[in-house]
């Protein structure tokens, strides 16, 4: 965060005063000495934010083929040094997402449909899903300070990993990096996003195999199809004790209405 001096006017009256507003870098990543891609993004936990951009775009499949990874906040640079090398076709094969900072994705969403189903078996009850994320919401100390930041949470029922980034996409990268990184097991976690649910939002949840994305917005017709495909449970305008459960409902414990 960084600190400026602004005009704040209420009911037509004008004060100065200094006001924190959200830091914004130009991360570019380069892996086996070739650039990949530059993201806009918080110059905080960087190292995640690689690590899960890098999984999450279908380039590693375990941190173990990471050999080396550094980050110069000088540069703003990324240099990754993994044991696979990727052909030059696939490096191109961007799609321009609906993100903060025109995200950036190395693959189609719908290609994930046929080969990604999510195990039945987890199942948690809604009144614990309204704690978590009350909890969740108030957990941002940045965002309580600028409003300039999305997060993104794991959660099981004893703990809670939360990130932030400018960028709902990066967000959710850093918190999957830094699962990837303690070796969590995201099949027994719940993802949770203060961030609307796109079709690419929903690709890289599947790519970690998280059985539940929880979002205070809404989703798009897209994300919510492509999660009745993959027997992912989505859920949107989580607020109090309101939720909407768009798939996976079975996995949701509440008492029924007539």
């Amino acid at each position: 965060m960084e600190n400026f001096e602004i005009l704040s006017i209420n009911r037509g009256r004008g004060e100065k005063k200094n006001d924190w507003v959200t830091e914004e870098v130009p991360l570019t990543i380069e892996v086996n000495g070739q650039e990949l891609a530059t993201l806009l993004c918080s110059p905080q936990d960087l190292k995640n934010l690689v690590l899960g951009f890098l999984f999450t775009s279908g380039f590693i499949e375990d941190v173990m083929t990471v050999k080396s990874l550094a980050v110069d906040e000088e540069r703003w640079k990324a240099y990754v040094d993994v044991e696979v090398n990727f052909p030059p076709e696939m490096l191109f094969k961007r799609i321009y997402t609906s993100g903060c900072g025109k995200g950036i994705l190395f693959h189609n969403p719908m290609d994930l449909i046929q080969r990604i189903k999510i195990p039945d078996g987890f199942t948690v009850e809604a009144e614990k899903i309204s704690a978590l994320m009350r909890k969740f919401l108030t957990s941002s100390g940045e965002y309580r300070q600028t409003g300039g930041v999305h997060s993104c949470a794991l959660a099981s029922a004893e703990e809670m990993l939360v990130k932030d980034d400018l960028g709902r996409h990066n967000a959710l990268d850093k918190i999957i990096g830094a699962g990837l990184q303690q070796k969590l097991n995201f099949q027994e976690r719940m993802v949770l996003t203060s961030g609307r649910i796109s079709s690419e939002i929903i690709s890289k949840v599947l790519r970690c195999g998280a059985p539940l994305l929880v979002s205070a917005g809404a989703p798009t017709n897209q994300a919510v199809k492509i999660a009745r495909e993959a027997n992912l449970t989505l859920l949107g305008f989580v607020r109090g004790q309101r939720m909407t459960v768009y798939s996976g409902a079975e996995r949701i414990g509440c008492s029924e209405t007539e």
